[in-house]
């Protein structure tokens, strides 16, 4: 499974070309999401992968549809069940995995 290489830097961004590869940069809104209103502006800016916002973005989405009457350890049960890819290092989706990938 692809991970990203956050180690490397800036070394592990594909050039910006027209047609974006997964590994080219893209602007998160950090700390508030674009869908809960952030603004794009230097202060709350990072540079993530295409590949990386896109999965985070996904899920998040997920989550939010399970969220309504069930627990983080119900949601990560259904996510497991479903088998969505947990974040690279794991093998499962845990309660606390789910909080943080909902608030991150």
């Amino acid at each position: 499974m692809p991970q990203c290489y956050h180690h490397k830097g800036r070394g592990a961004f594909d050039p910006v070309t027209t047609q974006g590869t997964k590994w080219a940069p893209s602007p998160d809104h950090y700390p508030i999401l674009k869908s809960a209103g952030g603004r794009l502006v230097p202060e709350n800016v990072r540079l993530s992968h295409i590949w990386c916002n896109n999965r985070d973005y996904g899920w998040r989405t997920q989550i939010r549809k399970l969220a309504k009457g069930k627990s983080l350890a119900e949601i990560a049960e259904v996510l497991n069940s479903k088998g969505v890819p947990p974040a690279h290092g794991t093998n499962r989706w845990t309660a606390a995995m789910v909080r943080k990938a909902y608030v991150s």
